[in-house]
């Protein structure tokens, strides 16, 4: 793990016990941030304790997201430990599926309550404290399922259409002094992925992602690999840093061209 850098602000990960959401830690620890986990998972204390045995600034913090006040206890207890929040990705997610006519009611509010409501949160009570210091970065990993339909995927695809609009209104309202950007992954190698798998060991299970599914109207993936989780993070380091310094507003899709630019 690198040195902290002088200038590196605190990030706050939300969904930061496993998958995408520790990737991301690990490489905004890597590029010097101290690290705030939130996971409503306990495990979040583990991935917290493997940075901080790395040389790493952080702490795991147990809460919802989907919960405002748990958000804001759990940002001030993030600038209480580690100082002013510069950086906040927005990971947590749930996924329920099933079609529509089938779905159940809380399957639906589920997915609204953590991917969408959970952004509307995070990005509340983190943005109040950037634009009062007049700086500061959010990244929203959403999906790209949020700009092209899935078949039995309504309510994760509604939901997280709603986190990019969410974020991108965000964008306007906190410039010129906060960024707001979106990263929408494809088929990514995480327990949520391999939860659609005939058996989620089987690592055979990727090749109807790789492939496609006509009778679902599910292209490929051109690139021919699911993603791993550190693809993503890369993105959204690059996306939360000075590096992007001029870029707001934007959504950047890492699915190996699943989507065909869509």
């Amino acid at each position: 793990m690198n040195s902290r850098s002088p200038r590196a602000t605190t990030a706050l990960v939300t969904g930061a016990a496993g998958g995408i959401g520790t990737a991301v830690a690990r490489a905004l620890a890597a590029a010097g941030h101290p690290i705030a986990l939130l996971d409503r998972d306990e495990r979040v204390h583990a991935a917290a304790d493997q940075l901080r045995g790395h040389g790493a600034s952080a702490c795991g913090l147990v809460g919802d997201v989907a919960d405002a006040d748990s958000v804001r206890a759990a940002v001030a207890a993030t600038e209480r430990e580690l100082g002013p929040i510069g950086v906040l990705v927005n990971v947590a997610g749930v996924l329920r599926t099933g079609p529509i006519l089938e779905l159940d009611d809380e399957d639906w509010a589920a997915c609204l309550a953590v991917n969408a409501t959970g952004v509307w949160n995070t990005g509340r009570a983190v943005g109040r404290l950037m634009r009062a210091r007049g700086s500061g970065s959010i990244v929203t990993v959403a999906s790209n399922a949020a700009t092209v339909p899935r078949v039995g995927m309504a309510a994760y695809s509604a939901a997280k259409a709603a986190a990019v609009m969410v974020t991108r209104s965000l964008a306007l309202e906190l410039a010129p002094s906060v960024r707001c950007n979106v990263v929408c992954p494809g088929s990514t190698d995480t327990v949520m992925l391999r939860s659609l798998w005939p058996d989620p060991d089987d690592d055979r299970g990727a090749e109807t992602a790789v492939v496609g599914s006509p009778e679902a109207f599910r292209l490929g993936i051109p690139l021919g690999r699911i993603a791993e989780p550190e693809d993503i993070a890369r993105a959204v380091v690059f996306l939360a840093g000075e590096d992007a310094r001029h870029i707001t507003l934007q959504t950047l899709t890492v699915d190996g061209g699943a989507t065909l630019g869509a």
